[in-house]
């Protein structure tokens, strides 16, 4: 595997995991109300502890997404 084609892995997981970071905080955004309605039917959950979890899920997403994709793509594109 080269170097290239690594680079070229990194860049397109990054380009999928922000756009699914962005669609789900386009969701939680616009469409909180409803979220929250179809996940206190599946589980017993208050409001706070719901936007506790999604805002920490969002959080831990990001920086995953930045650690895992984006900081390695950077790095094979500065050694290429």
């Amino acid at each position: 595997m080269t170097v290239q084609t690594l680079r070229e892995f990194f860049m397109w997981c990054s380009i999928i995991n922000f756009s699914l970071l962005m669609i789900t905080f386009a969701m939680c955004a616009f469409a909180a109300d409803w979220i929250y309605k179809m996940h206190s039917k599946w589980f017993s959950i208050s409001r706070v502890a719901f936007n506790t979890i999604l805002y920490s899920f969002l959080g831990i997403f990001k920086v995953l997404v930045l650690v895992l994709n984006i900081v390695p793509w950077i790095a094979l594109s500065l050694i290429a």
